[in-house]
Formats: C-alpha cells, structure tokens, sequence
C-alpha cells in the first residue's frame, strides 16, 4: 500500500516539504477532476456529500488507523474530530463567503450568472438538500453526545455510529439514482475514468498524510510535536477542505462549499469516531461537551443562513 512512499526514500527525497508538495499537487489535480463530473452526471450537492467528503477526509480515516497502529493517546481522535468539524463549520466556510459571497439561490450576488449556478427550482431543490445535510450534522452530533454522557465511546456505540452513516449515505445514493433517472442522465464512460484519476488522487493524499503524521508523531518538543498531535492533525486535515471551498467559492458554487464541509464533518463524526469506538473503547474528555456545543451552534447557524438564502443578497455570508 505504501509502494509510493518507498520510491520517494529510495531516491532519497523524503521530507516534510517533499510530502507536503505531493499533498498540494494531489489535491489540485483531484479538485479538477472533481468538477469534470458535475458534467458526467453527478449534481453539485451530491458531489459535495458523496464524493468530496471521502477524498477530503481521507486523512481522518488515516488518523484512526494511525492512532490504532501506533498507540497514541485515545483522546487525540476526539480532539482530531471535534477540531476538524469545527474549523470547516466556521473559518473555512467563513473565508469564501468573506471573499465572493455564498449566494445559495442565485439572485443579487455578483456570482448569479455563473454557468452552472441555475435559479429557479433547480437552486431551490439544492437549498433544501443543503439544509437536510446541516441537519444531519446536527443529528449526528446530538447522538454522539447522547452516546458520550456515560463517559466513554463503547464498541455498541461505535456500531451505532457507523450504522447512521452508513444509512445517511445509502440515503444520498439512492437519491443521485432518482435524480438522474427523472432527468434520464447515465453516467458515461468519462464519469468512470474521472472516478479512477480522482481515487489516484486520493491515495496521493492518504501516502502524504500517512508520511506526514508519522512524522509528527516522532517529534518530542515544541509546538509541532506528539504531544499536539490531535490538535495538528485535525488543522492538516482541515488543509484539502480549505481548498475545496476556496476554489469552488471562487467558482461561485455555494451548494458544493457547503455541503462538501458538512460532508466532511459526516466523516469526522460519526464515522471516524465510530469506526475507532468499534476498535478500542475510549474515553470522552472534559473539552467534548463544549465542542459539541460550539459545533452544534455552528451548525444551527448555517441552517439559519440557508433558510433565508433565498432573500439573503449573500446567501450564508449575511449572516
């Protein structure tokens, strides 16, 4: 699995900066491919909850193996979770709709005429998708802190984490599957090979994150060092979701830059979190109340937001 990472030390190239470029690049790449498929048949919001949240979070999934393999401190995947979800609610959202606006209707912004923005019941449809992704933030944190009152994360909790998960997910298929077969769209041959270059991307991140935390993990003093572990690993993860919003706010795709974020959190928790639950029961620290609320807020916010996008000039940014 790591046959990259043992060509980049046979020419002796390995280091943080090397690994750090092929995360920059991989994502790039990925990001271009990602937005090909909205031609081949994959709508913005489900591009955003199905496919971008497993590219983007790649590098939680990697951390609960890291954590598990290496026997670090249990409480870093709780911190990893909890500052992962809460950066993409807050400062990564913050930043696009700060610099272009997140207009979820198109109307006053200056983004409205964009190409594939749309108005009308299509932009509509893609509100009221965006505000059930929120919720399900909202749900998924509600049942994690119901799950945590005990203290600890138990194997039967874990298996009823990754249970709404992947029913959550199965939910969205199925959608995509009617979507596509009301508007008789298939998904071509391109679609196919995007998927192939997208996932060729994905192992570029998980061999440079793999690489990246491993290192982080030997270091001893200072700030970046294994004693921050969860705190850093949650700001790298947040890195490729930092990319996607800033570079589909550019593009003036508000559904995408949401529901990729909130995508990603659906990841962070609960699937990370149970995943790590079903492997070693762990205790639940003192600071994941007051992440759980700071979480939730933010979540409620951005459903306040959505709810009056469509006679908001700003969408998300007003307020």
């Amino acid at each position: 699995m790591n046959f990259l990472t043992d060509f980049i030390k046979s020419i002796d190239f390995a280091s943080p900066w090397t690994f750090f470029t092929l995360f920059l690049i991989t994502s790039m790449v990925m990001l271009w491919r990602l937005e090909a498929m909205l031609d081949h048949g994959l709508e913005g919001t489900a591009l955003g909850t199905l496919v971008m949240p497993y590219c983007s979070g790649l590098g939680n999934l990697l951390f609960v193996a890291v954590v598990a393999v290496r026997g670090s401190p249990l409480q870093d995947v709780l911190t990893n979770c909890l500052v992962n979800n809460v950066t993409n609610l807050t400062l990564v959202l913050g930043l696009p709709a700060l610099l272009w606006g997140l207009a979820v209707v198109p109307g006053r912004s200056a983004g409205s005429g964009s190409k594939r923005g749309g108005g009308g019941a299509a932009s509509e449809i893609n509100r009221l998708s965006l505000l059930l992704t929120l919720v399900a933030v909202l749900f998924f944190t509600g049942a994690a802190w119901l799950l945590g009152r005990d203290g600890r994360f138990d194997r039967v909790d874990g298996a009823l984490l990754v249970g709404l998960f992947l029913f959550w997910q199965s939910f969205h298929v199925f959608d995509v599957l009617k979507h596509n077969l009301r508007r008789k769209v298939s998904f071509g041959v391109l679609f196919y090979l995007d998927t192939l270059v997208v996932l060729a991307c994905a192992y570029g991140l998980y061999v440079s994150i793999d690489w990246l935390v491993a290192w982080l993990s030997t270091q001893q003093e200072g700030s970046l060092s294994a004693q921050n572990l969860g705190w850093l690993s949650g700001w790298l993860m947040v890195l490729p979701n930092a990319l996607l919003a800033i570079y589909w706010g550019w593009k003036r795709r508000a559904d995408i830059v949401l529901s990729s974020q909130a995508g990603d959190g659906h990841i962070c928790i609960p699937l990370c979190l149970g995943l790590f639950a079903l492997y070693r029961p762990v205790a639940v620290p003192d600071f994941f109340a007051n992440g759980v609320v700071v979480l939730a807020g933010a979540a409620v916010a951005h459903v306040f937001s959505c709810s009056c996008a469509a006679d908001c000039p700003v969408g998300p940014a007003c307020c």
